[in-house]
């Protein structure tokens, strides 16, 4: 039987630099090159910089480069390329969380007391294959007995949950197109973005219908990239920054697999990893001024959104409508423009949407910058697979 007992950190743990490779369609560049550069891109961003070998472990999120790029054992190769050995580095897969999953054991890694300076990062390589093999590497991420063979795809998987969400609540068509538009116009505030418009999304030519009722661009794309952070001990953070973000809290959960879930408008394991993530923090809903959310398709941005208890079950699409999860207003919700517009490298993802936050509460967003004067807490949620997975991050300013 789980315990219930409150999850706290032995040790603080703190961000003290990050950096992203440009996400996009790159065929010329392997899963190294794209880390390289995200990793070079955290050093040229550091307000004061660190070497590769100053670093004293790595943890690497990786869902599949083994089936995307047909090469295994990423992490050693990685970390070569850094001129990082012979620091242990270890590849962490968890689907679509596996970034998410990485930061955990970075935290956890130094709050233990066992390292004082972890780098945690993520990367996917996925524009190798056609859209029909990403398709079939995406779906070994679903449950391989039950739902893969009912002919489930995850945008079948999430168009099931769209139906549900539509036939319980309010939620109609127009929602979903105003989380694209509004994630699409946060990503062309964004220099790293993969996508830099939105004219498309009303032309229903260049939008057909995938899985009922979602459209082409109600799906996250097939992108290549990377993200890296650095990971170091409070207690010396102001040997790299004056203006550190904390890790306030962090919750992981593990939920049932779709086709055996209670319900398909809600993921129970974000609900749990959220639980932990506030009780950790010491702060609710209410208190989180800005959030990341996976929106591996848009109706996943609104079932976040009441999972994660920003609102009611059922007054997510109302809260679209209403204009409350964008820029301006009160619940700001995937500024980067999200894993819908700045891309969705599987295994970059749960570290960039890290990123994004860690940018606003330093006030270094550019034009996408949030305007509240008092943000003081973001959130990132990280779903891999089915829900089966799901890392909750609370990231508060230094």
């Amino acid at each position: 039987m789980a315990t219930t007992r409150p999850r706290r950190l032995a040790r603080q743990v703190s961000i003290v630099g990050a950096g992203l490779s440009q996400f996009g369609a790159y065929p010329d560049k392997s899963s190294r090159d794209l880390f390289v550069e995200a990793f070079h891109d955290m050093q040229d961003n550091m307000d004061q910089g660190i070497s590769a070998q100053d670093i004293e472990a790595g943890y690497i999120g990786n869902y599949s480069a083994d089936l995307f790029e047909h090469q295994g054992h990423t992490a050693p190769i990685i970390a070569d390329w850094l001129g990082m050995t012979p620091t242990p580095i270890t590849r962490i897969e968890n689907a679509c969380a596996s970034s998410g999953s990485a930061l955990r054991e970075g935290v956890m890694a130094i709050a233990s007391g066992m390292y004082d300076v972890v780098m945690v990062g993520g990367v996917e390589k996925m524009t190798s294959l056609p859209t029909e093999g990403v398709t079939d590497v995406l779906a070994s991420a679903a449950d391989g007995l039950y739902e893969v063979p009912a002919g489930l795809t995850f945008p079948g998987i999430f168009g099931a949950i769209a139906k549900a969400h539509m036939d319980r609540y309010e939620t109609n068509l127009n929602h979903l197109l105003k989380v694209g538009i509004k994630n699409h116009e946060n990503g062309k505030l964004n220099p790293k973005a993969q996508f830099q418009q939105t004219d498309f999304l009303n032309d229903v030519r260049a939008n057909p219908w995938i899985a009922w009722p979602l459209r082409l661009y109600d799906c996250a794309p097939i992108t290549d990239g990377a993200s890296c952070v650095l990971l170091v001990a409070s207690e010396i953070a102001n040997q790299f920054t004056d203006k550190p973000v904390h890790m306030a809290g962090i919750g992981q959960a593990t939920g049932r697999p779709l086709h055996d879930a209670d319900e398909l408008t809600s993921l129970s394991a974000a609900k749990v990893a959220s639980a932990e993530a506030y009780q950790m923090a010491g702060i609710g809903p209410a208190d989180v001024g800005v959030a990341e959310v996976h929106d591996c398709f848009t109706i996943a941005e609104i079932v976040a959104s009441e999972d994660l208890g920003f609102f009611a079950p059922g007054e997510g699409p109302h809260a679209v409508d209403e204009g409350r999860t964008a820029r301006t207003g009160d619940r700001p919700i995937n500024t980067s423009g999200g894993l819908k517009a700045k891309g969705h490298p599987v295994g970059a993802s749960g570290v960039a949407q890290v990123i994004e936050v860690y940018k606003q509460l330093r006030g270094e967003a550019g034009e996408r910058q949030l305007t509240n004067p008092n943000l003081e807490f973001g959130l990132t949620h990280n779903v891999g697979g089915t829900g089966g997975t799901c890392v909750v991050n609370v990231l508060q300013r230094g």
